[in-house]
């Protein structure tokens, strides 16, 4: 079964790709995972305040506004705390990769300033990345910071680093913009060459017995598939850019939904440290299984079949579905 795809201008033997985390630490687990059957890999990213933890302008971003709460400070790490890895190692961990393995290693850069990421954009470019991911992470707090200003915050971002490297680039995002598809096109307006739908924030949880704000990280389920799936189903063969699906892939059927939407690649991570990476080389096999059974000849032709720009009607792909639901719902009490 042909299970190829394109994804930023590189072929790819199928469409499951390893997603940020820290499965991509060692090379000799970017082997294994290529070994299973992985198409690419996106590397563990490197956080902007590695880069340069006295920038003035995340600064200002993160503490604006915490002064009337003290409190709220201790959501954000000190600084010093992010140079665990450092700059230099990340690049010198792309170019052993690259030596490694014979699939495309796309770099991560996570933050929400142009500052130093324009440089090391370049530096990762010259390590030998095939492609950048840039991971925006940026809860908008201030009270007096409209939509559009955070919007160009992205946009200023995308144009920025597409104007300096030619390596392909990549955005996730967030599901949280006012007008989501308004935002995606004017991303792949400024050349996106692929956007990634979408990123997890994960939230705080908070210690009553210590009143203390605590981190818990919790893994992704097939549950939370539906968003992403939704949305690059909507936009599907409207934009000029490539889209790849996050979060909640778990499963071949799945994966399958997410090209079915019209996801170039899919990108898994959770399934992957809950239950190990021989995990891609079986949702793999059962992807291949389940296009015989169903008689296509190639991966390409489910691609994009279940996507709003299959119904003639685009107000009812959008609005039936939620009708259907709502109504499809009986309580039962006893």
């Amino acid at each position: 079964m042909d299970l190829s795809t394109t994804y930023l201008g590189m072929k790819l033997n199928n469409p499951i790709v390893p997603s940020a985390s820290p499965l991509s630490r060692n090379v000799s687990t970017i082997r294994q995972m290529e070994d299973k059957g992985a198409s690419a890999v996106v590397l563990y990213s490197l956080f902007e305040e590695e880069l340069n933890h006295e920038s003035r302008t995340l600064d200002r971003y993160l503490t604006e506004g915490t002064h009337s709460f003290a409190e709220a400070l201790s959501y954000f790490p000190e600084a010093p705390a992010y140079h665990a890895i450092g700059p230099d190692s990340y690049l010198e961990h792309i170019h052993r990769a690259k030596k490694a393995v014979d699939i495309p290693i796309i770099a991560s850069l996570n933050g929400v300033s142009t500052g130093g990421w324009i440089r090391f954009a370049k530096q990762i470019e010259g390590a030998g990345a095939d492609g950048l991911e840039l991971n925006v992470y940026y809860l908008p707090t201030n009270l007096d910071l409209s939509s559009g200003a955070v919007e160009q915050i992205y946009i200023d971002l995308m144009r920025d680093i597409k104007a300096e490297i030619d390596i392909p680039v990549a955005m996730k995002l967030s599901p949280y913009f006012s007008a989501t598809a308004h935002m995606m096109k004017k991303l792949a307006d400024q050349g996106a060459d692929g956007l990634v739908l979408f990123n997890r924030f994960y939230q705080p949880d908070l210690d009553l017995e210590n009143l203390e704000i605590t981190p818990h990280l919790v893994l992704s389920n097939s549950h939370e598939l539906r968003l992403p799936l939704r949305w690059i189903a909507i936009l599907y063969g409207r934009l000029n850019t490539d889209l790849a699906l996050t979060t909640g892939v778990h499963t071949a059927e799945d994966a399958l939904k997410g090209v079915a939407a019209g996801a170039a690649v899919v990108q898994i991570a959770s399934e992957l440290l809950r239950n190990g990476i021989d995990r891609i080389e079986e949702i793999l096999a059962e992807m291949s299984n389940w296009l015989v059974e169903h008689e296509y000849e190639s991966l390409d032709m489910l691609k994009g079949s279940l996507s709003q720009s299959n119904v003639d009607f685009r107000a009812a792909f959008e609005r039936a579905n939620y009708l259907e639901v709502v109504r499809s719902f009986s309580p039962t009490f006893e």
